[in-house]
């Protein structure tokens, strides 16, 4: 169901569903990621104005396609000057995420150990992600956290998830050097006009 038609937004949807069509997580999050890089340099999709406001209370999620026929959900996010995620996963589901416009970066992390109240993670990689970049997040290696670098420019984000992404673990800090409490959060989305 698209929830608002944009230029390009056919084509967009397309390709998601001959990646999805492909035999492996793989196979299917690298020809996505291969698709969603080529469509952001050659601008054959054109994305809503509105995904380009931000809320200045937190990073914005807005919904632009959800797949009735493979189950995929296409949200665009929104990313003012500073705001970011903690350390989080996508509850269990793949996603690939790319660069719109401006900047991000992107932390991953590895769980190296837990037990029932307790994480600990160590940081694997850190990729300042540009314009036309895309990567992708497949469980068990989906700990990651986002972050717009930038002081003053607005980013956008476009992420393909497996399925709607209605909530995910967050991990936050302890006291203790490396080790995280888990949350589980509710997503909300906002608004598309």
């Amino acid at each position: 169901m698209l929830t608002m038609d944009f230029p390009g937004s056919r084509a967009l949807i397309e390709a998601i569903d001959a990646a999805v069509a492909k035999p492996t997580t793989h196979e299917l999050t690298d020809s996505l990621r291969r698709s969603l890089c080529q469509m952001i340099r050659e601008q054959t999709v054109t994305l809503p104005p509105c995904v380009f406001e931000a809320n200045p209370e937190h990073y914005a999620r807005r919904e632009l396609y959800r797949s009735e026929e493979h189950g995929y959900a296409v949200v665009a996010m929104t990313w003012g000057p500073g705001q970011g995620t903690p350390i989080h996963d996508h509850d269990g589901m793949w996603c690939v995420e790319g660069v719109w416009n401006g900047a991000l970066e992107i932390v991953q992390y590895e769980l190296i150990e837990h037990d029932a109240q307790r994480y600990c993670f160590q940081a694997v990689g850190s990729i300042q992600a540009g314009t036309g970049s895309a990567g992708s997040l497949i469980p068990p290696h989906e700990y990651h956290s986002i972050r717009n670098p930038s002081d003053d420019a607005v980013t956008v984000s476009l992420h393909v998830y497996s399925g709607p992404m209605t909530r995910c673990s967050v991990f936050n800090p302890l006291p203790e050097d490396r080790w995280y409490g888990r949350d589980v959060r509710q997503l909300g989305l906002d608004r598309v006009h």
